[in-house]
């Protein structure tokens, strides 16, 4: 019986499958297993001539999934690579084992990609995007969309076919000791990332003065503020936010909705000045 090989149509119609839809019918209940699912499909589509096999193999991914989706992707090709040997008839490969590891990596992988993409890649991105969008230009806006949307795709499409080609020996590297000083690395740059982008593109000031009796000014808070420690208000403010998400995982709408009520009445007492002019 000749070996059953995987083409590099499947494998691209799987990763594609992946890529654009790995929040397909997302829930909370399933997240992103549908997703997981439909990437499955092509590849135990051609590895499995028969009926009873081809369910078989794909209940195994009826399992819940979820992990930082960029990332993310090299766990769909590692599986890939497990799901090619199992239909060789490799016996140390069945359900238990490919549900063992994807629920193994689930973890580790969404702490390196949160702290890589999200906490450091992306506001890397929206820095440089924002400094590129002043007065109103557009470059900003089209720098992001496409550096992104390249990023995400080509950096996406590596991992798959790496996590193919390593299959199992991806393991080790992924939850070992190697991966977890990956992990710790990775949150302290995201932690650096995030404090820098922070104190460049958040300022909050206030304009509270007091007057003596004849309505002359003789404090002003901010000036006061700012030669003891400047960015005060600043950093209490970004350190709110972030304790209300992180501690009392607080939506990020439900932080900016409070952040507006607080601005809005803040000016309306005069203790912020949005210094607008009618």
């Amino acid at each position: 019986m000749a070996e059953k090989k995987l083409s590099k149509k499947a494998l691209s119609t799987s990763f594609h499958h992946w890529y654009w839809g790995h929040l397909t019918c997302f829930s909370q209940e399933h997240m992103q297993t549908f997703g997981y699912l439909h990437a499955m499909l092509p590849l135990c589509q051609e590895l499995y001539d028969n009926e009873d096999d081809l369910a078989r193999s794909m209940n195994t991914y009826t399992a819940f999934f979820n992990t930082e989706p960029q990332l993310g992707t090299v766990i769909i090709g590692i599986t890939a690579g497990l799901e090619e040997a199992r239909a060789n008839g490799d016996e140390e490969v069945d359900d238990e084992t490919i549900n063992g590891l994807r629920a193994g990596l689930m973890g580790p992988i969404a702490g390196i990609g949160d702290s890589l993409v999200v906490g450091t890649v992306i506001p890397i991105l929206l820095g440089i995007a924002m400094g590129m969008s002043g007065g109103g230009s557009p470059l900003g806006a089209i720098f992001y969309i496409i550096v992104w949307n390249l990023f995400a795709y080509f950096g996406m499409r590596y991992l798959y076919f790496t996590g193919y080609n390593l299959g199992g020996k991806a393991v080790e590297f992924l939850v070992g000791n190697q991966g977890m000083a990956i992990r710790e690395a990775v949150s302290t740059l995201g932690g650096f990332v995030i404090g820098a982008v922070s104190a460049t593109w958040v300022s909050v000031t206030t304009s509270l003065a007091l007057k003596n009796s004849e309505g002359e000014t003789f404090l002003v808070l901010q000036d006061k503020l700012d030669e003891v420690f400047p960015g005060l208000l600043t950093a209490i403010t970004i350190i709110i936010c972030w304790y209300l998400m992180s501690k009392k995982k607080m939506s990020p709408i439900k932080v900016m909705l409070i952040l507006l009520v607080v601005a809005i009445v803040g000016c309306a007492i005069g203790v912020f000045n949005p210094g607008l002019s009618y």
